[in-house]
């Protein structure tokens, strides 16, 4: 008895520990948790990664209930496409030499441009540069862009007041102050002039499911990737012809253009590109790009 009266507040004591130590590893359990489900929560919502919009985030995933919807078309009941025979011209080569020699030479003079001069481009040229962006691939041939061609100069201005309007809150709040000082050595800010100087703005929006004649929906499948295919052959068109332009991505302006420009759900702005003759006065950053060996590994 004497022997558990001494023992007795002892065991109390440990216990009270192992007691303390079980609840300080439940709360931090419960705690790490907590945080994990919070950051996901963030990284969903886009706080993580201010410069992705809603606009800006691929649509390719159409949720299971969507897809079983009677809106939505079934693409395996399509009758199987004919093939055709398919050749290309075979040049020497020599000749295939000389020719990637001068298409990069070409593409190699092409450079962000923000000083756009008014003078009037031949709309002639500006629907075959589109058109030559509309061959880019694109999943299961749906070919998921639209190029809007804004020239009036009132609906340029309208889209100006826009994009600034957005710009300033994202240089001020939005984007942080890294990607605002990586930015600084470019001298770029929320004034947009260009907007209003340069004869044609092109947007070009990723249709996120197609609408069909019937009215039922298609799966757009990898409509960001291949809408972005299409700009950048539309950016090599477009340098090819002689023409500028700035590739612009206005965070948080896809809604406002797009009820603007009366343009359906489905669609989301991807990309916004000024287009036009440089300036004479047209400055733009002495920069260099990486030689072939830091780009290019062969295996």
């Amino acid at each position: 008895m004497l022997l558990m009266s001494v023992f007795t507040p002892f065991l109390a004591l440990v216990l009270c520990l192992v007691i303390a130590i079980l609840v300080v590893k439940s709360w931090e359990t419960e705690n790490t948790t907590r945080t994990s489900s919070d950051k996901t929560k963030a990284v969903t919502k886009g706080g993580s990664r201010p410069w992705v919009d809603q606009d800006l985030q691929d649509d390719t995933k159409v949720k299971e209930a969507e897809q079983d919807d009677d809106d939505w078309v079934d693409d395996h009941k399509e009758e199987d496409r004919e093939h055709v025979p398919y050749s290309l011209p075979r040049y020497p080569e020599e000749k295939m030499l000389q020719r990637s020699k001068e298409f990069y030479s070409v593409m190699n003079q092409r450079r962000t441009v923000r000083f756009i001069s008014p003078e009037p481009v031949p709309q002639a040229v500006i629907d075959n540069v589109i058109h030559t962006a509309g061959t880019a691939p694109s999943g299961a041939h749906t070919e998921p862009w639209t190029f809007v061609v804004v020239s009036d100069p009132k609906i340029k201005h309208k889209i100006r007041l826009i994009v600034e309007e957005e710009e300033e809150i994202n240089y001020q709040q939005r984007m942080g102050w890294k990607w605002v000082n990586d930015l600084a050595k470019f001298r770029t800010d929320w004034i947009k002039e260009y907007l209003d100087v340069a004869p044609y703005l092109i947007l070009i929006f990723k249709q996120t499911y197609g609408i069909l004649p019937n009215g039922k929906k298609r799966t757009h499948y990898y409509n960001e990737i291949s809408v972005s295919i299409s700009c950048g052959i539309l950016l090599a068109a477009l340098q090819n012809v002689g023409l500028v332009t700035v590739t612009s991505t206005p965070l948080n302006c896809g809604p406002q253009l797009r009820s603007l420009l009366k343009r359906p759900a489905n669609e989301k702005l991807l990309m916004l590109l000024p287009v036009g003759y440089p300036a004479s006065d047209a400055t733009v950053p002495d920069l260099k790009r990486k030689p072939l060996d830091d780009i290019m590994v062969y295996i």
